[in-house]
């Protein structure tokens, strides 16, 4: 999925490339948020041995938010400690109250990046076609 994921935001971007011109006349629309991409990490000198106490907890509070239809997808950080979740919410300030209500959240021991993601806009661009020239 996530090569799918790749694969279609490479050709957004070839996509996009080649309707510069067009888009310098035509100004893109906005794209509405859908979802908020939001990545945990363990800020610098984090105690990480209360972190492994509360993990139990934490786990189980993610669960639940998952089973509620709050998280839509869920996945571990490669390159470091963390977390990257898919949220089905639209508002970021309703994204940081439903994460800092999470125990890692309540003990300021996980802080999180907030992103407002949507449609691919630049595949606005095979919705028009290219003009005579």
């Amino acid at each position: 999925m996530v090569k799918c994921l790749l694969n279609l935001a490479a050709a957004a971007v070839l996509v996009a490339s080649v309707g510069v011109s067009t888009a310098q006349t035509n100004p893109m629309a906005t794209t509405p948020t859908t979802k908020i991409l939001a990545i945990g990490t363990f800020p610098p000198g984090t105690d990480m041995q209360l972190v492994q106490r509360i993990l139990p907890t934490e786990v189980r509070e993610t669960a639940r938010l998952y089973l509620e239809g709050k998280i839509d997808q869920w996945y571990s950080l490669e390159d470091r400690a963390g977390v990257a979740f898919i949220l089905n919410v639209t508002d970021v300030s309703r994204a940081h109250e439903m994460l800092e209500a999470l125990p890692l959240g309540k003990e300021h021991l996980m802080t999180f990046s907030l992103l407002p993601i949507g449609p691919l806009n630049p595949l606005r661009q095979l919705l028009n076609p290219p003009s005579a020239q």
